[in-house]
């Protein structure tokens, strides 16, 4: 059990309720880094996964490169832009909820 949850528990034994201020901690990623840091670097990843692809791409179209390379940098490309693409949506269908809650 994490700290934050044994925090939880002791205070909800004590008092039998807790207040969201006590147990609520700043999301942050192990190294330090918040949610905004790991999310810009995971769309860099993606991005850089693109120019890879597409300058395999361009190699191969001019008559150099590995097919078998391209392809398969092209496929990586693919996937990750699916994934971040799932990632956003499932961001902004949370926003959503997050903005239907009432006060």
């Amino acid at each position: 059990m994490d700290g934050l949850s044994s925090l939880a528990l002791q205070q909800i034994s004590r008092t039998g309720e807790t207040s969201p201020m006590e147990v609520v901690r700043p999301t942050s990623v192990a190294n330090g880094s918040s949610f905004a840091d790991t999310l810009g670097q995971a769309i860099k990843a993606v991005d850089a996964q693109q120019i890879e692809a597409d300058q395999q791409s361009a190699q191969l179209a001019m008559g150099g490169g590995n097919l078998h390379e391209t392809a398969i940098a092209l496929e990586k490309a693919d996937v990750s832009m699916r994934v971040a693409t799932k990632v956003r949506n499932k961001l902004v269908e949370a926003y959503q909820e997050v903005m239907k809650m009432s006060i």
